[in-house]
């Protein structure tokens, strides 16, 4: 779902580059919240405190970073939300959305990366070891001529975070606009209809009902295709919901909670703190705060 007023960087990255690498140390974060169509690799390093933003994802990060960002529609940036923060190293590695994709990543050796490119279209936070494995080949490539053995090193760094099984997706499905896939056209289906009824009683029934499958089949296929059951997604589907609106309205926190489906603020403010690690009133004014309008 992309809001055309969030800031659009223009990044240096020219057709003729594979890819093209920063490596900086900075003490802060003042960088809006902001989209590009490249794919973007970020490692972050003695960021303890930093505050990232990936869609409607907020989270505090450790001394540790490294996100894959491949959506040109998701928002994302980090801001350093008062933290005491001395040379943060960073390097960000940008890439052609098209560079890897197409017949190449449809052979079986590429899988994983296949899988992790799709799942980088609402943003991938790598575990804490995948990071340690990668952080040298990173260190190396950031040193590297642009030539060829660099976009071998990138290759090798790609492949081995593909087989994180511990990597994370951050963003909801409402902050993401689906490939038109079968399965993505039928969860998009889904998510138009939780949309349109959330201030309803949703039943699994009825919605599997809707979709003409049995309420086997649909837990499923929920199951399958999102990796939780039917109320945890509907859940946090609302949530998803929810923070659009705290973003893009000037509704009472109140109001969004009742029209979200949730019937007891009090709930709705501990199931949002509990998912998100912040609170719907924090998520509003930390996403103000990071946002450039134009």
């Amino acid at each position: 779902m992309e809001n055309s007023s969030v800031f659009r960087e223009i990044t240096p990255l020219m057709s003729e580059d594979c890819f093209i690498v920063f490596d900086r140390t900075k003490k802060e974060y003042s960088y809006p919240v902001h989209v590009h169509p490249e794919f973007e690799l970020d490692f972050i390093e003695n960021g303890n405190g930093v505050r990232r933003i990936v869609g409607d994802s907020i989270e505090e990060i450790a001394d540790l970073e490294l996100c894959l960002i491949g959506n040109e529609t998701l928002e994302h940036g980090w801001m350093s939300h008062g933290a005491s923060l001395n040379d943060i190293h960073e390097i960000t590695i940008q890439f052609h959305k098209d560079l890897f994709l197409g017949s190449f990543l449809n052979k079986n050796q590429f899988y994983t990366m296949s899988v992790m490119f799709k799942n980088a279209r609402k943003g991938i936070v790598f575990s804490r070891q995948a990071v340690q494995n990668v952080k040298e080949q990173l260190y190396s490539l950031a040193r590297s001529e642009n030539g060829f053995d660099s976009v071998i090193k990138l290759l090798t760094v790609l492949n081995e975070l593909s087989l994180d099984e511990n990597a994370r997706i951050l963003s909801s499905d409402t902050f993401v606009n689906e490939e038109e896939s079968n399965d993505s056209l039928k969860i998009q289906k889904v998510i138009n209809y939780l949309q349109l009824n959330c201030n309803n009683e949703l039943h699994l029934v009825d919605v599997a009902n809707f979709l003409n499958m049995s309420e086997v089949s649909f837990s499923r296929f929920i199951k399958k295709h999102t990796g939780k059951n039917y109320v945890e997604y509907l859940n946090d589907l609302r949530l998803g919901i929810a923070s659009r609106a705290l973003i893009t309205t000037h509704k009472t926190i109140s109001e969004i909670s009742f029209e979200c489906g949730f019937n007891n603020l009090s709930n709705f403010n501990r199931m949002f703190k509990k998912r998100k690690g912040i609170t719907p009133k924090d998520f509003r004014g930390d996403y103000s705060r990071m946002r450039k309008i134009i």
